[in-house]
């Protein structure tokens, strides 16, 4: 609705416009009659026309463009003196428009026809008649008209490129923030469900195995926990990760480890090498490397130990997790969200990415990371 109302005020505006120049082009020439007998009707009516026609000039300029010159050229040849008035607002409507060959063009042609339709009007000789050509329609002005209407018309493109240009970064925000979101449900949420997930089940199992009824309450829970497990799945297949992180770091992985053990994975971490600093990116892929192993080791791989091994060497920072799993050689990796966003931080830092099933059963993940390429 607001498109429609600034559509009509612009056509208000324009038709306005084109009646106010009429006014002053019938006034101007009316004035300029020295006799009753050299009032032409015709030459009026042309005034009028010329005028009234740059009320279409924002919907069809090069027809009003050809209108406007040809009224001009007509009511000289009518012999009314008046400065081609309408031909200039046309000429700045067409510019703006961008039709810049045809109002060359066109501009050429009624200037050399101004001087041919004075003589014609039989009120001027020759000499009179190309210096009332100049008076009517002086370069000067058809170039500052046709000035004004490109100006206008870059600073309406510029404008234009602006405004896209603020909605492709708004958009790319929000998919950034979108994007975050997923990145924060699937490295800390699921990986609290999943640790719910799997010792509700354990607890069901023992239960079941001793013979003993298993609580309503238990049951609910592990019912839960696959439901939200599914659910955040499903949800996590419509976004995709995103290279932003928490601010968690090497100092937060032996409570990583430390979790796992309450989940009934026997975990252990051992750190080698002589800790110096390291990039805060490098750290958080770390810790994000480590998280999502635990919850994979957890959630897929019937393991019931598993180690976490980091190194800090001179130039490069490794990682290194391994379980005693069910998965053998020839066996794919897991496909999903994680393993992708594992290997798409690394590579963003410059490193390198191995997860593949070990010759003696169970599964590795082992990255490294260069600390010395990685402000």
């Amino acid at each position: 609705m607001g498109t429609g109302r600034f559509g009509v005020r612009a056509a208000v505006r324009d038709w306005a416009i084109a009646v106010c120049v009429a006014a002053v082009l019938l006034v101007t020439g009316l004035s300029g009659q020295h006799s009753a007998t050299s009032l032409d009707l015709f030459g009026c009516a042309l005034l009028v026309v010329g005028g009234l026609a740059l009320a279409a000039g924002r919907r069809a300029p090069v027809p009003v463009l050809a209108v406007t010159g040809s009224c001009a050229v007509g009511y000289q040849a009518a012999g009314f003196d008046v400065p081609a008035v309408a031909y200039l607002f046309a000429v700045y409507a067409a510019m703006r428009a961008g039709h810049r060959a045809v109002t060359v063009v066109a501009s050429v042609a009624v200037l050399a026809a101004l001087p041919l339709a004075a003589l014609a009007s039989g009120l001027h000789d020759t000499g009179e008649a190309f210096a009332q050509a100049r008076g009517a329609l002086e370069i000067a002005w058809l170039i500052a008209a046709g000035a004004a209407g490109e100006a206008l018309r870059q600073a309406e493109r510029r404008a234009d490129e602006a405004e896209r240009t603020r909605e492709e970064t708004a958009r790319r925000r929000a998919d950034e923030e979108r994007l975050h979101i997923a990145r924060e449900l699937h490295d800390s949420l699921v990986h609290q469900i999943s640790i719910i997930k799997v010792q509700s089940e354990v607890a069901v199992h023992l239960a079941r195995k001793r013979g003993e009824q298993v609580p309503e309450a238990l049951l609910a829970i592990q019912q839960a926990g696959r439901e939200a497990t599914r659910e955040l799945r499903a949800t996590l297949e419509a976004l995709r990760d995103d290279d932003t992180a928490p601010p968690r770091g090497l100092d937060d992985v032996p409570e990583l480890v430390e979790r796992s053990r309450t989940s009934g994975l026997d975990s252990t971490l051992t750190i080698g090498g002589e800790r110096r600093d390291v990039p805060a990116a490098v750290e958080r892929t770390v810790y994000r490397i480590v998280q999502e192993s635990l919850t994979n080791i957890a959630r897929h791989a019937a393991a019931t130990s598993a180690s976490v091994h980091i190194d800090h060497r001179a130039d490069a920072l490794t990682v290194c997790i391994d379980d005693d799993g069910k998965a053998t050689p020839g066996t794919a990796p897991t496909s999903g969200v994680g393993l992708l966003g594992m290997r798409e931080r690394v590579t963003a830092l410059g490193g390198r990415l191995r997860a593949e099933p070990r010759t003696d059963g169970g599964f590795t993940v082992q990255a490294e990371l260069p600390v010395d390429r990685t402000s």
